[in-house]
């Protein structure tokens, strides 16, 4: 199996610099006020690098199947639900109505949905996955657990299941503050 590097040329050939502190006003002050704040010390750009990261093994792993990460998630939702409307879809994967939208139609123009007039709400549009959809869909299953697993195979089972239970805590501690519910 090829190591992660040659999966993801385009993101781990760039270098990481843990010293590195972001240039302005700021680089000489942490939260307290003290400390320089390094990018490696921030969660938000460890957590856009580790997304990058998984694209990257995401899109490597799963390129045969011209399926992007969030229409993966949109198709697994389908597979889910069996049919859903976009705005259940789009609560479901988290994302805009507009942005599930555009994945939809592209869906559909490769035969993989179906999206019709709901019954109950013409306005709503209710989605399905075709037959070439769902033999898609299983196709994928392997490749991209693989992705999955290798995003965090770093880490020991234990802090792998620890990763994941904090990332949920988070989620769910932002969604409970926000007023939108549980994590997905």
């Amino acid at each position: 199996m090829a190591g992660p590097s040659n999966r993801c040329a385009g993101i781990l050939s760039v270098p990481f610099s843990r010293n590195l502190a972001y240039v302005s006003g700021m680089a000489n002050r942490s939260t307290s006020g003290r400390d320089p704040w390094p990018l490696s010390k921030r969660p938000g750009f460890l957590l856009r690098r580790l997304h990058q990261i998984h694209v990257a093994l995401f899109a490597g792993n799963c390129a045969r199947f011209d399926v992007t990460p969030v229409q993966y998630s949109l198709m697994s939702a389908l597979a889910l639900r069996v049919a859903a409307d976009q705005t259940t879809l789009a609560s479901d994967v988290a994302l805009d109505r507009t942005t599930v939208t555009g994945a939809l139609k592209r869906l559909q123009k490769r035969g993989l949905i179906k999206r019709v007039a709901s019954r109950s709400d013409r306005r709503a549009q209710e989605c399905r996955l075709t037959p070439a959809g769902t033999r898609v869909l299983a196709e994928m299953e392997r490749p991209a657990r693989q992705a999955h697993h290798d995003t965090i195979a770093a880490l020991t089972a234990r802090e792998q299941a620890q990763f994941i239970a904090l990332m949920v805590q988070l989620i769910e501690a932002h969604a409970a503050a926000n007023g939108e519910g549980a994590a997905r």
